[in-house]
């Protein structure tokens, strides 16, 4: 190692801690505001697994033993609470990975990009690319283990539920759906990949913001759409009496004929209009996903989310290179002259 290089190399070894170091303390309320947002969270769902979801249980239990010929005593109070608090933590959950992405785009690149910071530290010892891939990995070392537990915690409290209050979400309700599994962790990941990208593209703050939240809107639309055809689907047949079988995620519907033929759903009763139609049936089938499906849709669409998220990734790098040009450190380049 020549003497030029020596102090380039050590250069280099000391720039990415110090590097990490300063991303920490830059976006330090940040991370306060993520680590009080998660803890707050965190207790609200513990709490909805344990004392709101046994309140709320036994005000059920009395709900459902009073015969309505004289006044009925329960705890409505108690139903209500469960449920609103239910539905509070169920939407601040969802709206983590949005969270991210507006973040990310606005204060991650498009405020460093905005004001010039980017550019500076990028005339000291760290390059563009390093200065990205530093500015994503940091925060998805944090992101992604804040986000685990709290899906876990919010499956569990949804679970405290299932046979004992009336009113609890199906396993299917979308937005149950994602708070409870590790999709929340993956378009958390995807959110900040999207606010990255959203920052480099606009390099200012506020549009960025608005841009990452919008590309994330983008990829929990391709995945809400593509979800029922991850996983191989099961058929059910009934008679016409019986109306449609099953319940799950329903990906097609209709009737089935005395050949065994499958036609489309009419969407109307058993009157004249319909009377041609369902002549020729015996019965509906119904193509859906049942609770069994669960974890296979939630791991399958959160691979597919990885995926997309590794593309915007991509995508971040290679608008960077647009911006800057091939990725070597300010140093390199003295050294080369």
């Amino acid at each position: 190692m020549t003497a030029t290089t020596a102090p380039v190399a050590q250069a280099r070894a000391a720039g990415k801690p110090r590097l990490i170091r300063w991303v920490l303390r830059l976006h330090r309320p940040a991370l306060y505001g993520w680590a009080g947002l998660a803890v707050v969270l965190a207790a609200v769902l513990i709490a909805l697994a344990g004392p709101l979801a046994d309140a709320a249980a036994e005000g059920w239990r009395q709900y459902d033993a009073c015969d309505f010929r004289g006044p009925c005593h329960y705890d409505q109070d108690a139903i209500l609470r469960y449920k609103d608090w239910y539905d509070y933590a169920t939407t601040a959950l969802d709206a983590l990975p949005f969270l991210v992405a507006a973040w990310a785009g606005a204060a991650l690149t498009g405020r460093e990009l905005e004001t010039g910071t980017a550019r500076l530290a990028w005339t000291q010892s760290s390059s563009p690319a390093r200065w990205l891939a530093v500015r994503l990995a940091v925060p998805a070392l944090v992101v992604a283990p804040a986000t685990s537990p709290l899906f876990w915690l919010h499956h569990r409290a949804w679970a405290a539920g299932q046979g004992r209050i009336d009113t609890v979400k199906t396993w299917y309700d979308v937005f149950t759906f994602h708070a409870n599994g590790p999709t929340t962790t993956a378009l958390a990941l995807a959110g900040l990949a999207a606010g990255a990208l959203a920052g480099l593209l606009f390099r200012r703050a506020l549009p960025a913001l608005v841009l990452g939240v919008v590309f994330l809107s983008g990829v929990w639309g391709l995945a809400q759409q593509l979800m029922p055809h991850l996983w191989p689907t099961v058929t059910s047949t009934a008679s016409l009496k019986q109306g449609y079988p099953g319940s799950g995620i329903t990906v097609e519907q209709g009737l089935v004929t005395r050949t065994g033929a499958h036609l489309p759903d009419p969407y109307c009763s058993s009157d004249a209009s319909c009377h041609a139609v369902l002549a020729k049936a015996t019965g509906y089938y119904s193509t859906y996903h049942p609770a069994s499906h669960y974890w296979p849709l939630q791991l399958t669409t959160s691979a597919l989310i990885l995926a997309v998220t590794g593309l915007l990734v991509l995508a971040c790098f290679l608008v960077l290179r647009r911006l800057t040009g091939p990725a070597t450190t300010a140093l390199t380049g003295k050294a080369a002259v």
